[in-house]
């Protein structure tokens, strides 16, 4: 198999607007790479805009390049996370994530394997998010 380069400039063309995922709010796509195995894309997400609960077959990497949001696996309290911070999902964890209120937030996700998407974030699930 072949290396793959994609050169920067080919990643200028920006985000577009995410119309067929599952999410809360405007959120925004700019795919560096994706095939069968993996994917790797930045999301830009408005104040508030956050996914619905999901899982990643093989695990997930998320790098917070500016902003600052929540993180929460099922049946934990949301966490905290803002520039610099990399979060580590691990297979099949079922977890969502999203920007705070007041302040977008773009991460870059690495996301391995297949994935699936279950029910939007509920106001319960919220508690302690502002």
């Amino acid at each position: 198999m072949t290396a793959i380069i994609t050169a920067a400039k080919a990643r200028e063309d920006g985000f577009a607007k995410e119309t067929v995922g599952k999410f809360s709010g405007d959120v925004y796509f700019h795919f560096l790479h994706k095939d069968e195995h993996a994917s790797i894309l930045n999301v830009k997400f408005a104040p508030c805009a956050r996914t619905d609960w999901h899982d990643h077959e093989k695990g997930q990497i998320l790098e917070v390049l500016s902003g600052s949001g929540w993180v929460c696996d099922k049946g934990q309290e949301p966490r905290k996370i803002e520039q610099g911070d990399t979060v580590w999902c691990p297979p099949g964890t079922v977890h969502w994530h999203g920007a705070a209120e007041g302040s977008t937030m773009v991460h870059r996700a690495t996301s391995f394997g297949g994935m699936q998407w279950f029910d939007p974030v509920s106001k319960d699930d919220l508690k302690g998010v502002n």
